[in-house]
């Protein structure tokens, strides 16, 4: 019993990072239609920009707990953010009215460049940062074994909840978020009614790469070790969060990124670390045979 409570909330806190990730894949597709593949490497570019921040607060003495934290959230999130303008503007602003392969080859091909530059950049080792925020509180105490809740995940629970919930008002009360739906039914029509798509969709990329930012920064303070490559296969899962949530449903989407958190942490805790991945896309397969939407997506309807 406290074994898998220990689990339950190691895959509570990865599921968080995955359902943020998982919503900027369907934010984008939400609105133009297509998977941004390159959204993986923009959450790794929010990691690393992260590890800088750190080095140069610790270099400069000022480090200080949360004070520190939220400095290097936010300098991850401006600087990420600008990533993921710079991916819309090269990648997809120049290919949209292409055939529909050509923003997808081109989404790849700036996930190869972003890869590379990092590992150019940074150099391909490992990056090991030490704990910012050390302990957490005894949850159950049973014998020898200790369920530990840190403060590093309480700290992750509570910012990607907080910052999902300025992200639904934003969408929901806002003009912004009106432009966006508006978007995301009929482009054409909201261009014809005074809405600056074009400014809309940047704004999403922009977004989208912010919450990522947010996700490479908690996953770099919750496990303290970074590469360039890790982008690809955190990509990879969050992108299945979002099918199997409901790609273009937001709520889907940190459903599937719980899900996906969950089942990997206790396949690894029960059963072979090394299946963990065959086992998340397996589950991902049987809810698609039998739910091809996801679990809360919505059947398109196309008029004609």
């Amino acid at each position: 019993m406290a074994y898998a409570l220990q689990q339950l909330i190691n895959g509570i806190s990865l599921g968080m990072i995955y359902g943020l990730i998982a919503v900027g894949y369907t934010m984008v597709y939400g609105i133009i239609g297509m998977i941004n593949f390159a959204h993986g490497d923009i959450f790794m570019i929010g990691a690393f920009v992260a590890l800088i921040s750190v080095v140069m607060l610790v270099s400069g003495g000022i480090m200080d707990g949360p004070a520190a934290i939220l400095i290097v959230l936010l300098a991850s999130m401006a600087v990420t953010a600008l990533y993921g303008w710079t991916v819309e503007r090269v990648a997809y602003r120049p290919l949209r009215g292409s055939f529909r392969l050509a923003p997808l080859i081109s989404a790849i091909g700036m996930s190869i460049v972003l890869q590379n530059y990092v590992q150019v950049a940074q150099g391909a080792r490992v990056k090991p940062i030490e704990p910012l925020l050390p302990g957490g509180v005894t949850v159950l105490h049973i014998d020898s074994f200790v369920v530990q809740f840190s403060y590093m995940q309480m700290l992750i629970i509570a910012v990607t909840l907080g910052v999902l919930a300025v992200f639904t008002w934003l969408v929901t009360r806002t003009p912004l978020g009106r432009a966006m739906r508006a978007c995301e039914q009929d482009r054409r029509m909201a261009s014809l009614l005074g809405i600056d798509t074009d400014r809309t969709i940047s704004l999403t990329f922009v977004i989208g790469a912010a919450l990522a930012a947010v996700a490479g920064t908690m996953y770099l303070l919750r496990y303290g070790v970074i590469d360039f490559y890790i982008g690809f296969l955190a990509g990879v899962k969050a992108f299945t969060a979002a099918v199997l949530g409901g790609i273009g449903s937001l709520p889907g989407a940190v459903l599937g990124g719980l899900l996906i958190g969950l089942i990997e942490t206790f396949w690894s805790a029960y059963f072979s670390v090394q299946y963990k991945d065959v086992a998340a896309f397996s589950i991902l397969a049987i809810v698609l045979i039998f739910m091809p939407t996801g679990l809360l997506g919505r059947a398109e309807v196309e008029k004609v």
